[in-house]
């Protein structure tokens, strides 16, 4: 378990490329940092290499860990590049054997040789290691190992914190867990989200953050809209037939739209109905999870693996619950970042260390909890909204056949996300002063869980259903 320390919303909510924030997002940040620390030698480098341990070797070329380090080096961000050059820069790379060092240092480069998988050996910190080596013309070896912690955080060996634009902020709410939280409310009056905002505001300014929590939301809303959209096989392999186009398409019918604006309106006109409402979800929540699959850009909330989930649920309140408005949707993103934090804090947010309780179930108690507040519940509901999606989670495991985030990962957003919403509902008709579990318990005890389960159930597809479903059987 790392560090605990303050985090911004920004930290929890970061736009990037699918399919995994821990084997994807990370290691091409890794890669990233790496640049950066040897720019001053850079036209001296002859060769690169990259070593791939734990879980990033074994489930590595399935989430493409491979792939988003190459871009990395070659200088690509994931918040900006396109995701339609993927694939080409890739080929080009392997069929030429060159590699553009940070965009503009050429060096021969052997794809299946200068990228190791070392799928018997991990690093003793953390499951998903990475190593950068290079050699210098004079004959210099240089190297960093960096790991992938979850939810696109990085942590490079030897130092005690990820790399965060909030470290060593002077903050006016200190919270490392649920208790701290909600002392700081009952002493000021305020909702977790206006504590989360003035926390906020010792980064920047309120404009800012409006701004910035809004183009997270665009992404979201784009990547939602996109992925109901868009039809054909995912890659990888499994052939595993992308739904939520076609669940949209059964839903609204022959129903005229023309953009994102006018379908949400369709989808209200279509009716309020459960069955309905249950349909609606599940398809926001696959349309998201099928584009992470496709290497499409979403954001990590407060993981690619778990990326439909607060979308779905966000959308659950803007369609049906009257929540389409730019405050509610902030109010939202802010008390749902607030639980990822401790959640990260307390335990973790890294499937490689816990299982997809660590993934799915902080999404469900994230989004259980933005819900609940902006539905109105108070302080105490909030928290016991997050306990109760986070209870019924726990010990779920990663268990991705093929190593990729397709089955069962893109499901159990869908149903994250409709457990979400159950938990608020039960915690709005509740008095919270009579619940016997706190979330600080929930969140010790999944941690407790992540420590005892067994690896073969922590992203190596060594275990469940990656070893029980044969990769060419008709269920896939």
């Amino acid at each position: 378990m790392m560090n605990p320390e303050q985090l911004s919303v920004f930290d929890i909510f970061k736009i990037g490329i699918g399919p995994s924030s821990s084997h994807t997002l990370g290691p091409w940040r890794a890669a990233q940092a790496f640049l950066k620390e040897i720019a001053n030698v850079l036209e001296e480098v002859t060769q690169v290499k990259v070593l791939l341990y734990g879980s990033l070797a074994k489930t590595g070329i399935g989430h493409g860990t491979d792939i988003a380090a190459v871009l990395g080096l070659c200088g690509f961000d994931p918040v900006t590049m396109d995701v339609n050059l993927i694939n080409p820069i890739i080929a080009d790379i392997k069929d030429k054997n060159t590699l553009l060092l940070a965009g503009k240092h050429a060096l021969t480069f052997e794809y299946n040789t200068d990228i190791e998988f070392l799928f018997s050996k991990s690093l003793p910190q953390h499951p998903n290691g990475i190593i950068f080596k290079i050699i210098l013309n004079d004959g210099t070896e240089l190297s960093s190992v960096y790991f992938s912690i979850g939810g696109g955080f990085i942590i490079k060996e030897g130092e005690e914190r990820e790399f965060s634009e909030s470290s060593n902020v002077d903050y006016p709410f200190h919270i490392e867990n649920a208790k701290d939280l909600l002392h700081w409310c009952m002493k000021t009056g305020l909702k977790i989200s206006e504590v989360v905002l003035e926390n906020e505001l010792a980064i920047r300014s309120e404009n800012e953050i409006k701004k910035g929590i809004s183009e997270i939301v665009s992404v979201i809303k784009e990547c939602v809209y996109r992925g109901c959209h868009i039809s054909g096989t995912l890659p990888g392999g499994l052939y595993v037939e992308r739904r939520a186009a076609k669940i949209n398409k059964k839903l609204l019918g022959d129903y005229e739209y023309d953009d994102y604006i006018s379908w949400l309106k369709a989808i209200r006109n279509k009716g309020s109905d459960f069955q309905n409402i249950l349909n609606w979800i599940s398809c926001f929540a696959l349309a998201v999870n099928e584009e992470n699959a496709s290497f499409s850009r979403v954001v990590t909330a407060p993981t690619n693996g778990s990326a439909g989930v607060i979308p779905a649920v966000l959308h659950y309140l803007m369609v049906f619950c009257d929540g389409n408005s730019d405050d509610k949707v902030i109010q939202f993103m802010l008390t749902a970042s607030e639980i990822g934090s401790i959640f990260k804090r307390g335990a973790t947010i890294s499937a490689a260390m816990g299982g997809c309780q660590a993934e799915i179930g902080v999404s469900s108690a994230m989004a259980a909890a933005a819900l609940t507040e902006c539905l109105g519940g108070s302080q105490r509901q909030v928290l016991m909204a997050a306990e109760i999606a986070m209870e019924h989670h726990l010990g779920l495991t990663c268990d991705p056949i093929g190593g990729l985030v397709q089955i069962p990962c893109i499901e159990r957003n869908s149903m994250g996300a409709i457990k979400a919403i159950t938990a608020s509902q039960l915690a709005l008709q509740t008095n919270p002063d009579n619940a016997k579990v706190s979330l600080d318990a929930v969140v010790n005890t999944m941690w407790q869980t992540a420590l005892d389960m067994n690896s073969k159930y922590k992203e190596t597809s060594e275990g469940g259903l990656a070893i029980n479903i044969p990769l060419s059987s008709p269920e896939c």
